[in-house]
């Protein structure tokens, strides 16, 4: 049963998240993307202009006159969103925790496939897998989706993203366009998994920040609290060079993890937490699309 509190969050997520997808799915989202693969589209008589290594030789044989067959790549996609619910997604230094801004943003993705007739599952992860979603089109499975981003409490605090990328591997038996969404924080070396995932499926790594992680608040002391391990200790501040070395330590931080996704080829999209979310998302469509007019 469904509490009003909660309908009323789904309810106003969906009206959020709708001018973000018309946006979306009035730009480049489904062009941009490569179905699974190539499905039987017909068998017609050979013309002057078709390509002859077309010919089906052995319906010619039986017609006995030339024949082709052709093909059309599949168009319906099958779109995973593999979302990071660990603990460190409660942190937000402003109006939005960086929880609430992946969910917004697996919002828009997934009403967009649903827009787009395509398929969508969710994978919920924290150190093990939370939920899995197998991929479905249509309204009502959509609005599940957003249902268990925004209830499930998940049960581990941890990050494990190459164990989430393993499940993903096992549970797609064919290509699907995965959205990581993640802070990408975490303590396991991904690069090789999300390189061997990417391999297989088209793999978009979409990283949500939150702009006190990259600069040092003016304070003279801060305590601190990991909310995955629970450490906790006290960092002495408000001098110029404690801001410097904080700012530098977080960008040193922050490019590993993009130079982990550009040695796997995998495109990352950064996102702030209060920041226009459709912004982004659309350069990377229109980058994308650019990039595959010149191939």
């Amino acid at each position: 049963m469904i509490s009003k509190e909660l309908l009323a969050r789904i309810r106003k997520i969906e009206i959020r998240t709708r001018r973000m997808v018309d946006e979306l799915t009035a730009g480049a989202y489904h062009s941009v993307f490569k179905g699974s693969g190539i499905e039987f589209d017909e068998v017609r008589e050979y013309t002057d202009e078709d390509d002859a290594s077309d010919i089906d030789w052995n319906v010619t044989a039986r017609m006995g006159s030339p024949y082709i067959k052709k093909y059309v790549e599949e168009r319906e996609l099958t779109v995973m969103l593999a979302v990071d619910a660990s603990a460190s997604g409660r942190f937000g230094g402003g109006d939005k925790t960086k929880s609430e801004t992946v969910a917004e943003i697996a919002s828009v993705l997934a009403f967009s496939a649903i827009r787009n007739h395509d398929k969508v599952g969710l994978l919920l992860f924290t150190d093990r897998t939370e939920l899995y979603l197998p991929p479905k089109s249509g309204s009502v499975h959509g609005l599940r989706l957003v249902r268990e981003l925004l209830a499930r409490k998940p049960e581990n605090g941890g990050t494990d993203i190459p164990a989430a990328l393993r499940s993903l591997s096992r549970m797609l038996p064919k290509k699907a366009v995965v959205f990581l969404i993640s802070d990408l924080i975490d303590e396991h070396d991904f690069k090789k998994p999300l390189s061997i995932a990417n391999r297989r499926h088209d793999v978009i790594a979409v990283r949500v920040l939150d702009p006190k992680e990259l600069e040092l608040p003016p304070l003279a002391e801060l305590s601190l609290a990991d909310a995955e391990s629970g450490a906790t200790g006290l960092f002495r501040g408000g001098s110029k060079a404690a801001a410097k070395a904080y700012a530098a330590f977080a960008a040193k931080a922050h490019a590993a993890n993009r130079d982990i996704c550009a040695r796997a080829q995998v495109d990352l999209i950064d996102i702030r937490c209060g920041d226009d979310l459709v912004k982004p998302l659309m350069v990377f469509f229109r980058q994308r699309e650019h990039r595959l007019a010149r191939e």
